[in-house]
């Protein structure tokens, strides 16, 4: 092919570009995540072969190059988004947000811990919590959820969507990170389960596959663009059980204890203890 052909394709392509700043990388926030999941559940990911003794050293070292990786790619988003050439603020914050995330840890792992639980007890298939950690797509995409959503909360831009959009590629289960999820979460199968920004899920909630908590419609500004951050999924309150292709918009308040038929459509709040089918 002509070279001034591809001269001008390359220049026609560099003008839809990003700004001169580097980028969040794909690949080592996928790194990042393996190097979190083999700290949070050691021996389950990463080396298999971890005894007493080498333990603490490992994690040790894991943490510490979790850190400093996590460190250059929460910058990269801050400085996505900065308008500025050179700005050390975007520096300082992420210094003082991965610190903050890193003392994080140990309360994502106990949360994780339960959601293991709840996967074992809510699955006669399930023969230990072990299995669950290894193969069941729950926990796979509630670890990515739990991190990106601790990430979320301390107003890091861009790396907390990309986290939890390699688990719904991985899984099929699409969380916001902006949900708030309690303890003992459990999504049985979870293939194309939807869950929205602003949803709200109590303790020892199950949900089936094909669920969607989602926005009955967007509140528009006075040009007609969608208003951001407003309240519009779910709340969940404890002990409720969601089952398959249930689709449950706007936001309504579904009961504690309360159990949601499967393929029932629902937009009107439902009181506590409440049994819904279609």
């Amino acid at each position: 092919m002509n070279k001034d052909v591809i001269s001008k394709v390359a220049n026609d392509l560099c003008l839809g570009g990003h700004k001169n700043k580097p980028m969040p990388s794909l690949s080592e926030l996928k790194e990042i995540m393996e190097l979190l999941r083999a700290v949070l559940f050691p021996g389950y990911f990463g080396s298999a072969d971890l005894t007493s003794a080498s333990r603490h050293f490992y994690m040790g070292a894991t943490l510490d190059i979790i850190a400093n990786k996590l460190k250059e790619q929460v910058l990269r988003g801050y400085c996505f988004f900065c308008e500025k050439e050179n700005c050390d603020n975007c520096e300082y914050e992420s210094d003082d947000v991965v610190e903050k995330f890193m003392q994080s840890l140990p309360r994502i792992r106990h949360l994780l811990e339960t959601d293991a639980q709840a996967a074992y007890q809510g699955d006669p298939a399930a023969r230990t919590e072990s299995e669950t950690i290894f193969c069941y797509p729950s926990i796979r995409a509630l670890i990515n959820h739990r991190v990106a959503h601790e990430l979320y909360k301390l107003n890091v831009p861009l790396i907390p969507r990309i986290i939890t959009e390699a688990a719904h590629s991985e899984t099929g289960i699409d969380i916001h990170p902006g949900a708030e999820i309690g303890e003992k979460f459990f999504m049985d199968h979870g293939t194309g389960i939807v869950i929205g920004e602003t949803t709200i899920i109590g303790k020892n909630v199950r949900l089936y596959q094909g669920v969607t908590l989602g926005a009955k419609s967007f509140p528009l500004d006075k040009d007609g663009h969608p208003i951001k951050g407003v309240p519009r999924h779910p709340i969940v309150e404890d002990d409720v059980i969601i089952y398959a292709g249930a689709t449950i918009l706007g936001r309504i308040n579904i009961g504690k204890g309360s159990t949601i038929g499967g393929n029932v459509w629902l937009t009107d709040p439902v009181p506590a203890g409440s049994k819904i089918q279609r």
